[in-house]
């Protein structure tokens, strides 16, 4: 059995938003976009639950990001620090 396509993340956002302003029941909703009111539900249960962290100056992201730009330096560093030796050993060449 072919696996559906994964739902966008602007669209898991705009029906969760549509579930929380309450005019229509969940039912509804996730009957009009083709999905299952259970994964609507589980949806908006981690939008409210994790939704903090987009405003978190310290999510997991930025710090992975930061750890991958400390390794990038710390590498940098190594290959300045050979390519003076060899201009030091193989000097006007």
């Amino acid at each position: 059995m072919a696996k559906k396509p994964r739902n966008s993340s602007a669209f898991k956002f705009r029906l969760v938003c549509e579930s929380l302003e309450g005019k229509r029941t969940d039912a509804e909703i996730a009957r009009e976009n083709g999905i299952h009111p259970v994964t609507l539900s589980n949806w908006r249960t981690k939008f409210l639950a994790e939704g903090a962290a987009i405003f978190d100056d310290d999510s997991k992201a930025l710090r992975q990001k930061e750890k991958e730009i400390a390794r990038l330096e710390r590498m940098l560093g190594k290959k300045e620090l050979e390519l003076a030796l060899v201009r030091n050993f193989f000097p006007n060449q």
